[in-house]
């Protein structure tokens, strides 16, 4: 035989059934103090004590009767609630009787009993428990007067069953909401449960690894990835300097928002770590770990990518010089023009340096992981550079200023530093007035870091071009190749150093930024 399924029980109803039981308690309590001290130390039922104590008696036994589990399951909650409730109010009524009327205490008991009723009842039948009371102490009064017994004055009667009403749905009302709470409550609990296990996944599945620890360096939260980093089985709660000693320490010395790193974890390579703030308060700063060797491979593929790319680029911009050459030579043979022989001369000589220029710029970016750091002292590297830069007169040296304070360094490659300050000017040159100090080379140095920068009064870069000025062979220039942006910016991240272009009124800004000590 196949038994009927359990329906699970909501968690309202659970509030419910532990109100029910609270209550009971109280009824209980209440039923054995009437029937054993009701008439000795209280002083109730004195008009009719053994009809009091025949009504106390039964409201003991039916109190008890009904406040075992198994009354739920023969009545039903809801019904079991509601006799509950006839029976408080019979019962009170009845020894309120045998006790004088509602003089006494009891309606303010019964009163009480009604706010239970109203915790543990619902919707309309809160409104029946107080009418019922009402209906029964109007009963009784009535009755004493009717029988000539001494009885309160109706309007007393009255106020104390419109406070019936009002316990009653106070009470209901603040059920209610408690429910509508515990619920909104629970559901959110349950999301947030949700939201926990998924960030856990997301954190396991991350191919960084993750560290969460805290201001002692302890250990609180970890993910299969940082274990596999380290090489080190972690523990929550342990410390990381028994089990990373060399990374505990680096993080001890550069403790801060956004520190970073390298460190080197016995034989297993070069892991890069960066700290992340925590983001509320006790909330454990977060390490970010990652293999270095796995992000250069990583960068090397990209790099081989565009370097394909670069080499079909290579092969189109040559192939049409090239072109020109051949066809002007082939031309060069049949004229026979003095005029005609130099312009053809002049193309191929112009089209042959274009090659040239090609080909030094490709060298140069195959020699950019060969950089040789050094710290180089900038008022005096300028200053060469210009006098090199500007070999045509004083003219042309006067179009370029320099502010760069004494004793600033830039950790960089001699050669690449000269490379992208050429192509730099160069452009600068090519864009700026001829006013004096229409070009300008300043630098300053801020927290460890020097900043190089040069700028001209010329029209400025068109903003549909900004996203495209470092990209290889991009140019707006008849006779440029495309490349000194690109390469130059290539060389500074091989120095460890960045190429940005910045926001300027008029003219180009760009700022070369990299550490002052090699």
């Amino acid at each position: 035989m196949t038994e009927a399924p359990v329906r699970p029980v909501a968690p309202g109803d659970l509030a419910r059934r532990a109100s029910l039981r609270y209550l009971n308690l109280f009824r209980l309590f209440i039923a054995a103090l009437f029937l054993f001290f009701g008439r000795t130390v209280i002083g109730l039922g004195n008009e009719a004590p053994v009809f009091f104590v025949v009504v106390a008696l039964a409201y003991f036994v039916t109190v008890l009767a009904l406040g075992f589990p198994d009354a739920v399951r023969r009545l039903g909650f809801d019904r079991l609630v509601t006799v509950q409730m006839v029976v408080d109010i019979v019962a009170l009524v009845l020894m309120m009787h045998a006790s004088g009327g509602a003089r006494g205490g009891l309606p303010t008991l019964l009163m009480v009993l009604l706010a239970g009723g109203g915790l543990v009842g619902q919707g309309r039948w809160v409104l029946f428990y107080a009418a019922l009371a009402t209906v029964a102490v109007l009963t009784e009064n009535g009755v004493r007067t009717l029988t000539g017994h001494e009885a309160p004055e109706f309007f007393a009667v009255g106020m104390v069953c419109i406070g019936f009403f009002g316990v009653a749905l106070m009470a209901r009302y603040l059920a209610s909401r408690a429910l509508a709470n515990e619920a909104l409550a629970e559901a959110r609990g349950a999301d947030l449960v949700q939201q926990r296990t998924i960030n856990e996944r997301i954190i396991e599945d991350m191919p960084d690894g993750v560290l969460v620890l805290d201001e002692d360096l302890r250990v609180l939260q970890f993910n299969p990835q940082a274990e596999r980093l380290l090489g080190r089985t972690l523990g929550p709660g342990g410390h990381l300097v028994d089990a990373v000693p060399v990374l505990a320490a680096r993080l001890a010395e550069a403790a801060g928002e956004g520190a970073s790193g390298e460190v080197i974890v016995d034989d297993r390579g070069t892991i890069e770590y960066r700290v992340v703030p925590p983001v509320a308060a006790g909330g454990g700063t977060i390490v970010y770990l990652q293999d270095l060797e796995e992000i250069q491979a990583q960068a090397q593929q990209i790099k081989l990518a565009a370097l394909g790319r670069l080499t079909a680029g290579i092969a189109h911009e040559i192939r049409n010089p090239l072109t020109a050459v051949s066809h002007a030579a082939e031309l060069l043979r049949e004229e026979k023009r003095a005029e005609g022989q130099i312009r053809l001369t002049r193309i191929i000589n112009d089209n042959a340096q274009r090659i040239e220029q090609l080909v030094r710029d490709v060298l140069s970016l195959g020699r950019r992981d060969r950089a040789m750091l050094e710290a180089l002292p900038l008022q005096a590297f300028v200053r060469d550079f210009l006098d090199e830069f500007t070999l045509h007169g004083e003219a042309e040296k006067a179009q370029v200023s320099m502010d760069i304070p004494d004793g600033i360094t830039l950790a960089f490659d001699r050669a690449h530093l000269h490379q992208i300050l050429w192509n730099l000017l160069a452009n600068a040159r090519r864009y700026a007035s001829e006013r004096p100090g229409a070009i300008a080379v300043r630098a300053s140095r801020d927290d460890g870091l020097t900043r190089l920068e040069v700028i001209d009064d010329g029209p400025g870069i068109a903003p549909e071009h900004r996203t495209q000025l470092f990209e290889p062979f991009f140019t707006t220039h008849a006779k440029g190749t495309g490349l000194g942006l690109y390469i130059a910016r290539e060389l500074a991240e091989a120095n460890r150093a960045s190429l940005r272009l910045l926001d300027t009124e008029r003219g180009a800004h760009f700022c070369l930024t990299g550490p002052s000590q090699p």
